[in-house]
């Protein structure tokens, strides 16, 4: 039996350390060797934070995609990575999920350096005896998620002259993680839309993924809704006295 994953890699190439992925807002270019806090690769790996340390710990990439120490760090081109040794877990071993991704390890450092090696995604497959195994979803997947990413990182804009630094969406002085607060604490979206008039979906949708990427330190704001709301009515409530 031939286990087998296909899908379209939409032309990216996160497979070679020295070139760029493909530019898709044209605002923020980025190397495919790019190194991302663990908060951001778990979300462009499409894994949670705790599997990402645990890729890291137990030497799941290989170690030129990570830098250790007290401020870790993984290579972009190391997501699709992890994204397959997670997303094969229920059909392939540690160990075959292991020594696939040795093996794409070694082609990554022999063709990193080949000057015509255009789409290494194409024909990224690894075959093992009757096992066949495709990474192409793994970075498609991943790609997509890099792609929404960078859109999130246009978003988002941080200056001294505005609210200290604080990050805010680009041209007002909305603070993002509050936005996002209000997403993950479930808020209806008529009343983040009544706090936030200038903000669509999309936008609100954004600045939840980039405080996910970028979580804000410290003590989390009471009534993040309340920052930069307007009031749109007014009801008062006589409170009836006990007894």
């Amino acid at each position: 039996m031939t286990q087998r994953f296909t899908a379209s890699c939409g032309g990216i190439s996160p497979i070679i350390p020295s070139r760029q992925w493909e530019d898709f807002s044209g605002e923020i270019p980025m190397t495919a060797m790019e190194m991302l806090r663990p908060t951001e690769a778990a979300v462009v790996s499409g894994v949670g934070l705790r599997e990402v340390h645990h890729a890291i710990d137990r030497g799941v990439l290989p170690h030129e995609l990570v830098r250790l120490g007290e401020e870790r760090r993984v290579s972009a081109i190391g997501c699709p990575l992890i994204a397959f040794y997670y997303g094969s877990a229920k059909r392939l071993t540690a160990e075959e999920r292991l020594s696939a991704i040795r093996v794409v390890g070694r082609r990554i450092r022999a063709e990193s350096a080949a000057p015509d090696f255009a789409r290494p995604a194409q024909g990224w497959v690894v075959r093992d005896g009757f096992l066949q195994i495709d990474f192409e979803p793994f970075i498609t997947g991943a790609a997509e998620r890099w792609e929404r990413y960078r859109r999130a990182l246009a978003l988002v804009s941080s200056s001294p002259s505005v609210l200290s630094g604080t990050p805010v969406i680009a041209g007002t002085r909305i603070p993002v993680h509050d936005v996002a607060a209000s997403v993950a604490t479930g808020q209806p979206s008529e009343r983040i839309h009544a706090a936030y008039p200038g903000l669509d979906d999309e936008r609100i949708a954004l600045a939840a993924l980039y405080a996910a990427a970028n979580p804000r330190q410290g003590r989390p704001r009471a009534n993040p809704i309340l920052d930069g709301a307007r009031l749109v009515s007014e009801e008062r409530v006589t409170r009836r006295k006990a007894g």
